[in-house]
């Protein structure tokens, strides 16, 4: 009888068994646009990298095709290469490949790691959606991710909620293997802090920046006293 992943349940504890990994690099923002913006969203983006580090910008708009998101896209692009911010683009291999960007972000329903490394060539950054499967994370990883994405670990209104993680699949992941991963969905400042201690390398945020009251300055600002502690 096959046993679904489900009811393999993880140990919240497990990796306490283990030693702790202190040469793992400390835990990074990872920006995800709106669903929609204007040409003056490149405005926001630098306000909000005002507020503090930011590793990557991923920018995901749904809606408009590839020209209009490329056209877009350009100044964005420029801010990310002028900040050192990582600078990936959603979904598709080939607009990752028409705009040079320094990554892509694959769901399971957008083609695969081994695709988009022959396209993209050996440096492009390659980021795989895994939900919340220890198994989908396993084949992103030996078809060549650069990270995996585990979520969503909270509720979220910027897409509908599919599949729920819990934050043990961070720990049992970076107790395992050397690979980045991203922790998605619903984080907030005041909830982010158990998914830094459960060992995500990066945090995967949008609207918690993006419709923050305080702005996005003070929003990035405030993500990374949580990440700090």
């Amino acid at each position: 009888m096959e046993i679904e992943e489900s009811e393999l349940r993880l140990d919240p504890g497990f990796a306490d068994r283990f030693d702790s990994d202190d040469r793992r690099p400390n835990c990074q923002l990872y920006l995800i646009s709106p669903p929609a913006i204007t040409p003056a969203f490149v405005d926001t983006l630098a306000a909000a990298l005002d507020g503090g580090p930011v590793a990557a910008f991923q920018l995901r708009i749904k809606g408009i095709d590839d020209h209009a998101i490329a056209k877009l896209a350009e100044p964005i692009q420029k801010l990310c290469a002028d900040r050192d911010v990582a600078f990936i683009v959603n979904d598709s291999i080939g607009l990752a490949k028409r705009l040079g960007a320094d990554g892509v972000h694959l769901g399971q329903e957008d083609g695969d790691a081994r695709e988009a490394r022959q396209v993209l060539g050996p440096s492009v950054q390659i980021g795989v959606t895994c939900h919340g499967s220890r198994h989908l994370a396993m084949e992103a990883g030996e078809a060549g991710a650069d990270y995996v994405a585990f979520g969503a670990f909270y509720p979220t209104t910027t897409k509908a909620v599919e599949h729920q993680a819990d934050p043990s699949i961070l720990s049992w992941w970076t107790t395992l293997f050397e690979l980045p991963c991203v922790a998605i969905g619903g984080i907030t400042p005041d909830n982010a802090a158990p998914l830094v201690s459960a060992g995500a390398d990066f945090l995967a945020v949008s609207g918690a920046v993006w419709n923050a009251h305080s702005g996005p300055a003070a929003a990035v600002a405030a993500f990374e006293k949580a990440i700090r502690g």
